[in-house]
């Protein structure tokens, strides 16, 4: 009988599946449709792993008693439609590694916010000197590190598409920050991208918790009708005090949990992480630290002294008086409306991108409290221009992150910000939203 597991996508998750498949005993091949880069190359090689570039043995594949497929590829590529038919079992990496690991796992996702609480969970853990494996989303391979490391937690930044590929994992403790529209051209409808989301909750024993936002009305309704066995854990900005959960008042975060018995607050002054859409991704880091009974003052320590993840609301520099941040992690509408939120000078925006589908109405009362300009960075501008002509003075189109920096700075004044949070993809101009904002920092260095 076939031992073959065939890994579909050569990037951090395929390499780090190969690697723990071998050490699992399982025939390995590796097999990418696009060119493989030369660091996961070299790995390969180093561990002796057979793979494919530039298209797929079939065949081969389709002898696998096992696919394991990267995150960005779509269930509906021919040959998981194929594999699927021939109920050849499919799943991701996340699921693949979480079978080979008994530490506690930490689930954290959302639209926006996942990579910041995330790290900052990482972080919360480590300081207390827990031994913590950060993985999913960030970080490196989840299953490199089962294969390699003794971690006995790992904290996962769980994006949609990784939640789409788990079947079976019980997460002992999954995060809902939020949920916004997103991705609508993977999914058919909102309704899908939810329950994608909802994912992360699937299988919780009562054992294990779950901890999401109260204040987000699609969790809100979603729950309504969800059916889980798992502790509900809530957190709220205004919705305090809870019998048990995480709120905020007199600006002091609060959290109270019954299993384990722990109290704990903090003041919302002193978290390194500004704005409101940060202080719910503390409460939901504090409730897990608190809940791993976490010293009261390791976890305060921690929280104000956290450096936030680079292209999320990043200070960039101050020229002439003219303040840049990097916000190019802002991918979607949501999270642009966070940006904007957060900066209270007068604003000359850079947005653009790759459009997935957004619906900018949300944003049109913040631009017109705050943006005076805004530069457009992207190779279709139209539907940004259809948004927001009547709300600002001015709309101009750039063709590179130089060019709206040049734009931005000739028009700016004292005491304004320059932001960039394109509330869309970076795929027509740059190869991926760190390029995009590493351009983006180039520039205004070169001012």
């Amino acid at each position: 009988m076939s031992n073959l597991i065939s890994i579909l996508g050569a990037g951090e998750s395929g390499v780090g599946s190969a690697i723990l498949a071998q050490k699992e005993g399982f025939d390995v091949w590796v097999s990418d449709y696009g060119q493989i880069k030369p660091q996961y190359k070299a790995e390969l090689e180093k561990y002796g792993i057979a793979y494919e570039e530039g298209g797929h043995d079939v065949e081969k594949i389709l002898s696998s008693v096992k696919i394991v497929k990267s995150p960005g590829i779509a269930d509906t590529v021919p040959i998981l439609k194929q594999a699927a038919d021939q109920n050849i079992q499919i799943e991701g990496e996340i699921e693949f590694a979480a079978a080979y690991t008994n530490a506690v796992l930490i689930g954290i996702t959302g639209t926006n916010g996942k990579t910041t609480t995330t790290l900052l969970t990482h972080h919360l853990l480590q300081k207390a000197g827990l031994k913590v494996g950060l993985a999913g989303n960030v970080g490196y391979s989840f299953a490199k590190q089962v294969a390699e490391e003794n971690h006995e937690y790992y904290v996962l930044e769980l994006s949609s598409f990784q939640l789409d590929g788990m079947h079976t994992v019980r997460l002992d403790y999954a995060v809902l920050l939020n949920i916004t529209p997103d991705h609508l051209d993977r999914y058919d409808s909102f309704q899908g991208y939810i329950e994608s989301k909802f994912r992360i909750n699937n299988h919780q024993t009562s054992a294990q918790k779950f901890i999401y936002c109260a204040d987000d009305e699609v969790i809100k309704n979603q729950l309504k009708n969800h059916i889980t066995e798992a502790q509900l854990i809530p957190f709220t900005y205004d919705g305090g005090p809870l019998e048990e959960g995480a709120w905020v008042a007199d600006n002091q975060i609060n959290i109270k949990l019954n299993k384990p018995k722990t109290e704990f607050n903090m003041a919302v002054n002193q978290l390194t992480i500004a704005g409101k859409h940060n202080t719910y991704n503390s409460m939901a880091a504090s409730i897990i630290a608190n809940s791993l009974l976490i010293r009261k003052e390791s976890i305060r320590e921690s929280l104000s002294d956290f450096k936030n993840v680079e292209h999320r609301l990043e200070y960039v520099a101050k020229v002439k008086g003219i303040n840049f941040i990097n916000d190019s992690k802002a991918t979607n509408v949501n999270a642009a409306w966070y940006a904007l939120e957060s900066v209270e000078d007068p604003i000359i925006w850079i947005a653009g991108g790759v459009d997935k589908g957004n619906d900018y109405e949300s944003l049109s009362p913040l631009v017109k409290e705050k943006v005076r300009i805004i530069v457009c960075l992207g190779v279709n501008n139209m539907k940004l221009h259809q948004a927001f002509r009547k709300d600002v003075d001015m709309m101009i189109n750039a063709n590179s992150a130089e060019e709206a920096v040049r734009i931005a700075y000739s028009l700016g004044e004292k005491g304004e910000t320059v932001l960039l949070s394109p509330a869309c993809a970076s795929f027509d101009l740059f190869e991926n939203y760190q390029d995009r904002g590493n351009q983006f920092k180039r520039a205004v260095r070169g001012l």
